[in-house]
């Protein structure tokens, strides 16, 4: 697929966003995770403050957005999380996870990056690199696996 010259990749850790786009992270998270999925959860879980955050905007719309959490923070490994896309079948989900695990890598020296993917988007995850590395759990009314990806 090529890449549409008015997509636009932002990373910046949390200290450096501004307001009007950390509204905007929080604005497309909230859309899908509890409207579209319909589901009642913390997704303010202190962990942004220490998180790199990437969205991708195709002329100044957000199309993807994730986060990669140090280790430590949200898991045990390095994580990456709250991975969103608003046009799917864009091909902008892989690339924002694309995107992650590269900072992952370069920012925090990943060798291993850890997710709590939903079951139903293992075959997404994998397309990327990422491995199931658990049996199903419950998170937030959702079922869910632990993936992870490796170096190498």
């Amino acid at each position: 697929m090529s890449i549409d010259q008015k997509l636009v990749l932002h990373k910046k850790a949390f200290h450096e966003l501004t307001v009007d786009e950390l509204y905007e992270l929080l604005r497309v998270r909230s859309l899908v995770f509890v409207v579209e999925q319909n589901c009642a959860y913390q997704d303010l879980d202190g962990d942004d403050q220490d998180s790199i955050h990437l969205w991708l905007t195709l002329e100044g719309k957000t199309v993807a957005v994730a986060r990669v959490c140090p280790a430590g923070t949200h898991m045990h490994e390095i994580s990456i999380g709250r991975v969103v896309t608003t046009e799917r079948g864009q091909g902008y989900g892989k690339q924002i996870m694309r995107h992650a695990i590269e900072v992952g890598i370069e920012c925090f020296g990943a060798e291993r990056i850890d997710i709590e993917a939903q079951e139903y988007a293992k075959g997404f995850y994998e397309g990327v690199g990422f491995k199931q590395s658990s049996d199903t759990f419950m998170l937030d009314g959702i079922p869910h696996i632990k993936m992870t990806w490796t170096k190498g």
